[in-house]
């Protein structure tokens, strides 16, 4: 059964992006970015559904050009997700994705010209209550930073960082969250290992531009394994070349194995040998891509043999441990009379564990109401 993360979280202060709150103790928030072209209002507005869908809690977009920012007016009457608007050196997209209803800025404020342009852009955020999202990026380091240093470090990100923060400082503005993502493991790690010591406010994590959905998933799942770890991080996001959509779901897998958060079906399951019983592997890969629409947090173990079957099996909601033509069946950890045919273990699974998922919630929501 899922129990609570052992991580004691960093202290940090509380923004909200749009109906999302960000740190001081909020549940880290899993985001995204569309990849289609902004100005497609109808592919972007799809796409960002379907980062919603599969859970994701904020989407960034991108906003290259006042098009752009137009687009962006369309786009936000379509969806109800919070939408952050991406904004390098034009200081007046920014504004005017304000206007339009930007939930969150990522702009950096050294990077959009002279202070009056910067305090244009604070007073709008302000005024509007949106926050701004500092983002920097070992790839695109100041040249001063990079004649420093010779190369990107951990203190040339976070000096970098430290210019931004200590801009909006001076204007007196605090809602805002940081990032110091590189696609370097230990440069990105060892950045926020220091800005965490630095500042109060929330942080932002991501391994950038980490790679195809493998490699970059497991890139991720280490850089962010081990800050969360930590107990630093209060949103993230898996920066992969492959469809949004994956990025959510690597996001929750992360948090799901730290026991951080608990959204969705944790499947237990050997990684079959000879010992196996039925097809472990294919009945796993069928049921992760059939129950995806599940949000209920529930164990699942799916074991091919009786060696290590039974043990899963009895701290599982849910348990499948293989035999010869039928296997064992456990709920709520304990062994079933019945038992299930290895012939459709798929179809069998699947009504058992949406049943379950039912019961779950229908008992959930009687405990939330004798608390209130």
């Amino acid at each position: 059964m899922f129990t609570d993360s052992p991580i004691t979280r960093r202290k940090s202060t509380r923004i909200n992006v749009g109906s999302v709150p960000i740190g001081d103790g909020a549940p880290i928030a899993v985001q995204s970015m569309t990849n289609t072209p902004t100005v497609d209002v109808q592919a972007t507005v799809d796409q960002i559904k379907r980062i919603q869908a599969v859970g994701g809690e904020i989407v960034r977009v991108s906003i290259p050009t006042m098009d752009a920012a137009e687009a962006f007016k369309a786009i936000k009457a379509q969806v109800s997700v919070p939408l952050v608007c991406d904004i390098h050196f034009d200081y007046r997209i920014a504004l005017k994705v304000a206007e339009y209803g930007a939930d969150c800025l990522r702009i950096n404020p050294g990077n959009i010209g002279n202070m009056e342009r910067v305090r244009s852009v604070v007073d709008c955020a302000k005024d509007k209550g949106i926050p701004i999202r500092i983002g920097v990026n070992g790839g695109s380091l100041e040249k001063d930073l990079q004649e420093k240093y010779g190369e990107p470090t951990p203190a040339a990100l976070v000096e970098s960082a430290m210019r931004h923060v200590d801009i909006l400082d001076s204007l007196n503005f605090d809602q805002f969250k940081v990032s110091v993502k590189a696609s370097d493991v230990f440069l990105a790690v060892g950045a926020y290992r220091e800005l965490a010591t630095r500042i109060d406010q929330p942080l932002h994590l991501g391994i950038t531009e980490a790679g195809g959905f493998r490699s970059g998933a497991v890139k991720s799942a280490v850089g962010l394994g081990m800050l969360l770890a930590d107990g630093i991080g209060d949103t993230i996001r898996i920066s992969l070349a492959a469809d949004p959509v994956e990025e959510i779901k690597v996001g929750f897998d992360i948090l799901k194995s730290l026991r951080i958060r608990s959204r969705g079906i944790n499947f237990i399951a050997c990684p079959s040998c000879s010992r196996q019983e039925f097809d472990v592997i294919g009945t796993v890969n069928a049921l992760e891509q059939r129950l995806e629409d599940i949000l209920t947090p529930m164990d699942v173990s799916i074991i091919g043999c009786v060696v290590n079957g039974p043990g899963e099996a009895e701290v599982s909601d849910l348990g499948l441990t293989g035999a010869r033509n039928m296997s064992g069946f456990y709920l709520d950890g304990k062994r079933q009379k019945e038992r299930l045919s290895n012939d459709d273990l798929v179809d069998a699974l699947e009504t058992r564990i949406r049943a379950k998922a039912a019961q779950l919630d229908a008992t959930r929501k009687i405990d939330i109401k004798q608390v209130g």
